[in-house]
């Protein structure tokens, strides 16, 4: 979903957004960030735990919910993203449409409701969900082995090239995203669209 429909949930910038807003040390929160976010990612802790992990480990101006608040705010549609050419594809009802991505439980869910994505998407596997992460090769043999489907008769889109390496890795068709216009070339040019 980030970078290809929506910004990134928490990533390097959004993160640095919300700490300057907060005015706290972007360094140090970082070297927190790096030992407790996988493990929210995977819903092995959750928000409250990571949280005190990284900012409330001492009194602060801002309550949680403050700055959660903040968090959520930065999820914004992708600036030339591909929320247009999901929803036609969705509007076809041609295909079986997947989100698999990496996110914490409490972002992911905020992000599905508030874009409306659960009426796009049928099927939505994510890191909190599945206990992987992508570009493990585990969570797409998890998401082949949920959808029920060979590989090859899988399209998988991201704007990471990792990401997008681990698909193929396991015999996925996997397309780099790089701009809408550049999307549905690539899928007019494979028949989808």
């Amino acid at each position: 979903m980030g970078g290809v429909l929506l910004t990134n949930g928490w990533d390097q910038r959004e993160r640095a957004a919300v700490i300057e807003h907060f005015q706290l040390d972007l360094a140090d929160f970082e070297a927190l960030h790096i030992n407790y976010y996988d493990a929210w990612e995977r819903a092995s802790i959750s928000l409250t735990e990571y949280l005190d992990a990284t900012v409330f480990y001492e009194p602060r101006s801002f309550s949680r919910d403050e700055f959660f608040a903040f968090m959520l705010a930065q999820s914004k549609p992708q600036p030339d993203g591909a929320l247009g050419i999901l929803s036609e594809l969705a509007a076809s009802n041609q295909y079986l449409l997947g989100a698999l991505n990496n996110e914490a439980r409490e972002t992911n869910e905020y992000r599905f409701d508030q874009f409306g994505l659960r009426k796009l998407f049928k099927v939505t596997l994510s890191s909190c969900y599945l206990g992987l992460r992508k570009p493990e090769p585990a969570i797409y043999r998890r998401a082949l082995d949920i959808l029920g489907r060979p590989a090859e008769r899988i399209l998988f889109i991201d704007d990471r090239a990792e990401n997008v390496a681990g698909a193929a890795a396991v015999g996925i068709k996997a397309i780099r995203f790089e701009s809408a216009e550049a999307l549905r070339r690539e899928l007019v040019s494979l028949g989808v669209i």
